[in-house]
C-alpha cells in the first residue's frame, strides 16, 4: 500500500478515536482522559494499518508487537496512576480560563493536537506496516529491536521504581536517585524516546522515504524533552525537592553518559552478529 494512503487511513482512525474520547470528556467533565489513551492511540493506528495493508510479514509482526506492548503498558500505567485523582491541574486551569468556550477549545488545543502529534510520531510504524518491501527481518530490524528493548526497560523499570519509592512512607519528601534514576534524571522519558528511535531504525531501510520516518522519533524526543516532560517537571522539582541541585550536578538530565552508549552499541553489534550467523546457516 502507498504510504500516503496508509497515512490517510491512520489519520482517520486517530481523529475518530480522539473525537470519541473528546465526547466522553465532555460528559465526564475530565479532559485528562486524553492522556490515558495516548499509548492506546498508537496501538489503534498500528492495527488498523496492518489490517488494511497485507501481506502480514515477520518484519511487520515485530513492529506491531513492539508498538502494542509499548502503547498498552503506557495507557494502563497512566490509567492506574491517575484514577480517582480527578482532572489534571493543567486541563482544570485551561477549563477555568476559557469557561464556556472550553468544550470546543479543548477539542482543538488538546484532542486534535494530540492526534496530530500521534500521527507524526507514528510515521515509522505506519511506514513499515504499509511497505510492500517490509518482508523478512534484517539487520536494521534487529538493531532497532535492541534499542527498543533497552528503552522499554528504562521506561517501564523507572516507572516501577518510582511507584515503589512513593509507596514507602519513609520516602515522603525524599528524592529517588538510585537504580535507573542514577543514570539519568528522567529515565522513563529517555526510555520512551529510545523506543521510538528503535522503531525509526527499523523503518529506515525501506526505500528513500525511510529517512522521513525519523521525524517521528525527533518529534517525540523534542516534545518530552522541551514541552511536556523534562523541562516542565524540573521547574517545580528544583525548588520542591531537597538535594535536587546536587542531583542535577551529578546526573545527566536526559541522555545518559558515554558508557551507556558504548554498552548499547555493543549489545546491538552482538545481536546483529548472532542474527547474521543464524541466518547464514
Amino acid at each position: 500500500m502507498d504510504f500516503s494512503v496508509a497515512y490517510g487511513v491512520a489519520a482517520s482512525a486517530a481523529f475518530s478515536m480522539m473525537t470519541a474520547i473528546w465526547i466522553c470528556s465532555l460528559v465526564l467533565k475530565d479532559a485528562s482522559l486524553v492522556d490515558r489513551f495516548w499509548g492506546a492511540g498508537f496501538v489503534l493506528i498500528a492495527w488498523v494499518v496492518a489490517w488494511v495493508a497485507p501481506p502480514f510479514t515477520s518484519a511487520k509482526a515485530l513492529t506491531l508487537t513492539l508498538v502494542t506492548i509499548w502503547g498498552l503498558r503506557l495507557s494502563l500505567y497512566i490509567h492506574l496512576r491517575n484514577r480517582r485523582h480527578g482532572e489534571d491541574y493543567r486541563y482544570a486551569e485551561m477549563r477555568r480560563r476559557h469557561g464556556k468556550r472550553f468544550w470546543w477549545y479543548s477539542y482543538i488545543s488538546v484532542f486534535s493536537l494530540q492526534g496530530a502529534l500521534m500521527l507524526m510520531v507514528a510515521a515509522p510504524v505506519i511506514y513499515v506496516l504499509s511497505c510492500p518491501e517490509a518482508n523478512n527481518l534484517n539487520i536494521a530490524a534487529v538493531t532497532g529491536a535492541v534499542f527498543w528493548t533497552v528503552g522499554f526497560i528504562f521506561e517501564a523499570g523507572a516507572d516501577w521504581q518510582l511507584q515503589s519509592f512513593k509507596k514507602n512512607p519513609a520516602n515522603k519528601g525524599q528524592l529517588l536517585k538510585n537504580g535507573l534514576w542514577s543514570i539519568t534524571r528522567h529515565p522513563n522519558y529517555f526510555g520512551d524516546a529510545l523506543q521510538w528511535w528503535g522503531l525509526g531504525i527499523m523503518a529506515f531501510p525501506y526505500g528513500r522515504a525511510g529517512l522521513l520516518t525519523f521525524i517521528g522519533p525527533v518529534v517525540m524526543t523534542l516534545f518530552i524533552r522541551k514541552v511536556s516532560g523534562v523541562d516542565l517537571l524540573e521547574k517545580g522539582l528544583r525548588h520542591s525537592k531537597p538535594g535536587y541541585a546536587e542531583y542535577i550536578a551529578n546526573t545527566p538530565a536526559f541522555f545518559p553518559g558515554w558508557k551507556f552508549w558504548i554498552l548499547l552499541l555493543t549489545m546491538s553489534a552482538l545481536a546483529v552478529s548472532v542474527f547474521y550467523l543464524t541466518t547464514q546457516n
